[in-house]
């Protein structure tokens, strides 16, 4: 280990001298990426379909992609695409046999997306994860901090094999790809990476964490302070640093941190540096690789091409679905602090794919992203990623077994306890037991949405409904100047507009109205 280390330190003290990869020849760059993306998938159906041997032999490889190659959501290139290496053909949108699905929230068509993940890929995150590994050269740490150990709290890696392929977290199944010398650090281990019940792997974490010299601990915010929390009790201890001393990076992505930092560092007891991470199940998108960046550089030269849909009326309509030929900027072309949504062409595979996401540059020179939050509406405070399609489907269900007409409802995200909690407001005009309809509402949502399944054991602790007068949305639209023609109550509310809703709640509980 401390060989390892040392190694390991030199390595790291690297980053300091490596240049950085800067606008004026990031699209360079991103043009050399994408030539070498549709030189390996030539050959497949997806190549020959859109003619790749073709684009290769164009000058300007870029905008001859844009104009021949369509643009994607999940559903369209699942159903034209994905669906065939789902059944084990091989040679589809990528040049193998895919052998791992990573599973994603769910739509309205599916409980989980089945994202692929080609052994290609699986290689581009361990070369991102290792850039992100070197830029720890800028921080502020002691030498024997690189010997230490690296706590990494993801998904199990035991994954469901259904005789073709596996499926499971991504997380999952990075993790169980690992290069051989990351497993001196890797913590938990391979033994305790592979429970799968939540509950089992916090004990057994908990009861090893005293045997345990970490010194960067990477998750999932939500996760990681429930499990500090436990270790904290279970030792009985005031901080987490009083059983791990050495600790002194947080690596987070996934969900904003901001409303986790004042609780999480009640849990410390000295600093330590944040570093965010954007490492979706279609890539590792991009990472923090400097203190006190507003945001995360984009990793420009490991398999992904990046391109940039303004999110606006021109390119997106009212419920967030993406037009037919939207308007797509390169690298060269983007301006900071304008919202884009994201098209990635990857090495698994996506081409042209919207990732859901939208993001705005803190820093163009630097290349440098902050995500800003979902093409459609959604919740997801603590990583439950609820989209409107996932409650439309479970209010749907819910009504058609309670036998009742919700002619309209709403969702907002709430402190509860020290986490969170979902506060509904359903309305209908039928007599109902409320604590009925929460109980269904809330088994229809765990069987939409996997990711909402697991945050209810976790950070996620309740829900709560309140059922009213469907006429109380209808009015409270008139208040706004909204009502009637295309008109639509927003199905989630957050800061500004759930103030005024409760305030709007409060004056027509006092009048009795």
């Amino acid at each position: 280990m401390a060989l390892l280390g040392t190694i390991l330190k030199r390595t790291i003290k690297l980053g300091k001298t490596l240049p950085s990869i800067r606008r004026k020849n990031a699209y360079a760059i991103q043009a050399r990426i994408l030539r070498k993306l549709i030189s390996k998938a030539e050959f497949t159906a997806f190549g020959e379909h859109y003619r790749f041997s073709k684009l290769l032999a164009e000058k300007d490889i870029v905008s001859a992609f844009q104009q021949t190659v369509d643009t994607h959501d999940y559903n369209s290139i699942f159903r034209k695409w994905w669906y065939r290496s789902l059944n084990g053909e091989s040679y589809v949108c990528w040049p193998e046999e895919v052998k791992y699905f990573a599973l994603s929230s769910g739509t309205s068509e599916s409980s989980s997306k089945h994202i692929p993940v080609t052994k290609e890929m699986i290689k581009t995150i361990r070369r991102t994860s290792a850039k992100q590994l070197i830029s720890m050269a800028q921080y502020d740490v002691d030498e024997n901090f690189f010997g230490k150990g690296m706590l990494m709290i993801g998904g199990s890696t035991h994954l469901n094999f259904n005789g073709t392929y596996f499926e499971g977290d991504l997380s999952g199944i990075t993790t169980g790809n690992l290069p051989f010398w990351f497993q001196h650090f890797y913590k938990p281990g391979s033994r305790i990476s592979r429970e799968r019940d939540w509950n089992s792997k916090l004990d057994e974490m908990t009861r090893n964490a005293s045997s345990w010299d970490i010194g960067v601990v990477a998750g999932v915010p939500a996760w990681v302070q429930i499990l500090f929390e436990r270790i904290i009790a279970h030792y009985k201890v005031k901080t987490i640093h009083d059983i791990w001393p050495n600790l002194n990076i947080y690596v987070h992505g996934g969900v904003s941190f901001l409303p986790y930092k004042q609780g999480f560092e009640k849990l410390l007891g000295k600093p330590i540096s944040y570093l965010e991470t954007y490492l979706a199940s279609e890539g590792f998108i991009a990472f923090q690789s400097r203190p006190n960046a507003l945001g995360m550089k984009l990793a420009l030269d490991t398999g992904i091409f990046f391109e940039f849909v303004p999110f606006n009326s021109d390119n997106f309509n009212s419920e967030g679905e993406m037009v037919e030929k939207p308007q797509a900027f390169t690298l060269n072309e983007v301006k900071e602090g304008e919202e884009y949504a994201l098209l990635l062409s990857t090495c698994s595979g996506a081409w042209r794919y919207l990732i859901g996401d939208t993001i705005r540059f803190t820093d163009v020179e630097r290349c440098e992203i902050a995500i800003t939050g979902r093409t459609k509406q959604f919740l997801s405070l603590c990583g439950e990623h609820l989209s409107q399609d996932n409650m439309n489907r479970a209010i749907r269900e819910t009504a058609e077994e309670m036998k009742i007409d919700i002619k309209e409802f709403a969702v907002a995200g709430i402190n509860y306890e020290t986490l969170f909690a979902h506060q509904w407001y359903i309305g209908t005009d039928d007599p109902v037991d409320a604590a009925v309809l929460k109980k269904k509402l809330d088994d229809h949502l765990k069987n939409i949405n996997d990711d909402y399944r697991v945050e209810r054991i976790a950070a996620l602790k309740d829900i709560f409904v309140e059922v009213l007068p469907s006429r109380y949305f209808y009015d409270w639209m008139k208040r706004k100047g909204k009502e009637g023609g295309q008109n639509k109550f927003p199905r989630v509310l957050k800061n500004s507009r759930l103030e005024d809703w409760n305030l709007f709640l409060k004056e027509r509980q006092q009048n009795n109205v």
